[in-house]
């Protein structure tokens, strides 16, 4: 069963547009939650035999340090992960004594800290790595497709691409800014990672059209071109991103909270990058050759 993906195409770019919309509103209404890595501050994880209430130690430690815990969560390991604003070795010691004072000795697991200076480098670091990372796939696509056959500009395959990335992108960004999750470099490192896969993804299919235009009649549209290459790559585009979406989704349902983060961003990117590589880069690439020759 060959299936028209081209003659579909208003339905996939309505879809995305919907998508990407309600991604832009969440952004814009909702923002990013922005972790130490980004804003500076400090991060601890807890834990004790007896338990530990952290309500009434939450309060103890703000009415001696006003506003330095900001929020806490308890893993499935029974220990608590609290953020904080900034703590200084003083702070840090004096925490320490509220905690063993109200709920008896305790284990620091981990104590992570980052001035306000370095979260704001590393927020700029963060978006120049991702720019850089788009230019870097723009000018390699160009180049390996510099001699396509049938006179279709090698830019085009690139900045098609580029649309799908940024598609995955925002639509990523969009689900963390409505659910609240806090984006911080674990994030950074996961949207580098789904913008790998998705354009590997397009470059497949991008690959099999320019294949499929040196054997091109005369009858053939690029539309034509770009549906049969679309079908001879889809069964191996959704095995690979199924392959990789079940060892993801055990990691977030059985793996450590620290990385659930990371692991819930590559679901989402995978997911989306998969569909925007069928239905996304290769469309609008058809799109805008057979506009053109419609001219």
């Amino acid at each position: 069963m060959k299936f028209k993906f081209i003659k579909n195409t208003k339905i996939w770019f309505s879809m995305s547009a919907i998508a990407v919309a309600i991604s832009l509103v969440g952004i814009f209404s909702y923002g990013l939650e922005l972790g130490i890595d980004f804003t500076g501050g400090s991060l601890m994880e807890i834990q004790s035999e007896a338990g530990i209430d952290m309500k009434v130690t939450g309060d103890m430690v703000n009415d001696s340090y006003p506003g330095l815990f900001k929020e806490y969560v308890k893993t499935d390991q029974d220990t608590f992960i609290i953020q904080a604003r900034h703590m200084s070795e003083d702070e840090l010691q004096g925490v320490s004594d509220i905690i063993e004072l109200e709920n008896g000795e305790f284990e620091l697991i981990r104590f992570t800290t980052i001035g306000p200076k370095i979260g704001s480098t590393l927020k700029s670091k963060a978006f120049t790595a991702l720019i850089i990372a788009l230019i870097a796939i723009v000018l390699y696509i160009a180049y390996a497709f510099r001699r396509v056959p049938k006179r279709v500009s090698p830019w085009k395959f690139g900045f098609c691409a580029i649309v799908a990335l940024a598609h995955d992108i925002i639509i990523t960004l969009g689900v963390f800014a409505i659910l609240g999750f806090e984006v911080n470099a674990f994030f950074i490192t996961a949207l580098l990672t789904i913008m790998g896969f998705s354009v590997h993804d397009t470059i497949v299919v991008f690959d099999r059209i320019r294949e499929n235009l040196k054997n091109q009649t005369r009858d053939d549209t690029f539309g034509d071109v770009a549906d049969k290459s679309l079908n001879q790559t889809l069964t191996r585009s959704i095995n690979t991103s199924i392959s990789t979406l079940f060892p993801l989704v055990a990691l977030y349902i059985w793996g450590a909270e620290s990385i659930k983060i990371f692991i819930f961003a590559l679901i989402i990117g995978i997911f989306v990058g998969t569909y925007s590589s069928i239905f996304i880069a290769s469309p609008l690439l058809t799109y805008w050759q057979e506009r053109k020759r419609s001219r």
